[in-house]
């Protein structure tokens, strides 16, 4: 897959080509029946498919401060994205100048004159250009003047819920780890850099990896989680995973914590992901140590039962 920064990036040369345009945040299963609904339509036409996407998000450039809580960081994206046989991948400064861009403009200057769009595959609620004052209805009378397609990708759903990356990142803030996989895919992923914390963990007996977290990443709720760590190049390995303040030491830092099963060794300055299977329990506070170690060992045996 080629990867390009800014739509400028298109080659002198460049063909004609099915595009899709979205933040695509989580890359979830609506994602990828759009997505590989553009892939189809580009292996049938003979042309390149290409996936735009913005960088940073846009509601943080529109609204400052409204930054929502990320599914999936620019390099995980941009991997999910590549399995599904994507040809190119465009990622967009979305800058202030950008943001105002009129619609009909967007189309011209994106699809038209760089991407030399044959047909664009977008989901039903697309909005783009200045204010999103352009949707489907006005892409497609675009299409029509200047010679592309438009084709509605088909929205996924179950029991009801259609999926979405704002659905999914409620189940997270929730906790609902398992809701939040049905519609993914896959389990949700947290990645970040091992770090030292207050190691009281060894202490205990169960030493675990404190995760230092990208500001926005969408973090489950407090609680305790079975998950898979997975290590560049490793084999994952089971974890139970502590989330939370550590109430019984009256911390105040949010923290993810997580204690590899069966692994001895050193992670400290690693990068790593957590793929978070299903939530154990809520935090508890505990009056001594000793209560504390039990439920540890307990939570070790519930997360191999529940990867097993």
């Amino acid at each position: 897959m080629q990867r390009w920064r800014g739509y400028e990036a298109a080659p002198g040369g460049w063909g004609r080509s099915v595009v899709t345009i979205g933040v695509f945040d989580g890359v979830h299963k609506g994602h990828q029946a759009t997505i590989g609904h553009a892939v189809a339509r580009a292996r049938e036409l003979g042309v390149k498919s290409v996936v735009v996407t913005f960088d940073p998000h846009p509601a943080e450039v529109v609204r400052p401060g409204s930054h929502p809580a990320v599914l999936t960081e620019p390099a995980r994206k941009a991997e999910l994205i590549e399995a599904l046989g994507v040809d190119v991948l465009c990622v967009v400064p979305f800058t202030p100048e950008f943001s105002r861009l009129p619609a009909e403009a967007f189309v011209h200057d994106i699809l038209v004159e760089h991407l030399h769009a044959a047909l664009v595959v977008v989901g039903a609620n697309f909005r783009f250009g200045h204010k999103a004052a352009g949707d489907v209805a006005l892409l497609e009378r675009l299409g029509r003047t200047f010679g592309f397609g438009v084709q509605g990708g088909p929205l996924v759903a179950e029991a009801g819920t259609v999926f979405s990356s704002t659905y999914i990142r409620s189940c997270v803030d929730a906790g609902d780890v398992t809701a939040a996989a049905a519609a993914l895919g896959r389990p949700h992923r947290v990645e970040g850099v091992v770090v030292r914390g207050d190691q009281r963990g060894r202490e205990l007996g169960f030493p675990t990896a404190n995760l230092l977290t990208h500001r926005y990443a969408a973090v489950p709720a407090d609680g305790v989680y079975a998950a898979r760590l997975v290590r560049r190049g490793g084999e994952p390995l089971a974890a139970a995973v502590s989330i939370g303040t550590n109430p019984t030491f009256s911390g105040r830092e949010r923290r993810v914590e997580a204690y590899a099963l069966d692994f001895t060794g050193d992670l400290y300055g690693e990068r790593l992901a957590l793929d978070f299977v299903t939530h154990l329990r809520e935090q508890r506070t505990y009056d001594s140590i000793e209560p504390l170690v039990a439920q540890i060992a307990e939570d070790v045996a519930r997360t191999r039962r529940a990867l097993g």
